[in-house]
């Protein structure tokens, strides 16, 4: 049983470097095309209309729920949540007597 137990939180860590690792290859991606973009903007119209702002803000959008979904930030539904409710709804249905 203790093999079992190390080798699922074995692979509960590789899961998370390799979302960490996809997070992060999103985020530089990110950083390198929109410099890119805002480098191609400058040399075509020197920031007369600053275009690339909107590829900037649609893929930011994107990195934003990617970092909120890989460290685990979102406020309502973060780590630890499923367990609470599980409880939550298991006590509820033990004090009702479903459970006896």
């Amino acid at each position: 049983m203790e093999d079992f137990n190390k080798e699922n939180k074995y692979l509960r860590a590789k899961e998370r470097v390799e979302h960490l690792r996809k997070f992060y290859n999103n985020l530089t991606s990110y950083i390198l095309v929109i410099s890119f973009l805002a480098i191609i903007n400058y040399w075509s119209n020197e920031w007369r209309y600053m275009w690339f702002l909107w590829a900037a803000f649609g893929w930011g959008i994107g990195v934003i729920f990617h970092a909120i979904g890989v460290f685990h930030l979102n406020p309502f539904f973060g780590p630890g949540w499923e367990e609470r409710k599980i409880r939550e709804f298991m006590e509820k249905d033990r004090q009702e007597g479903r459970w006896e």
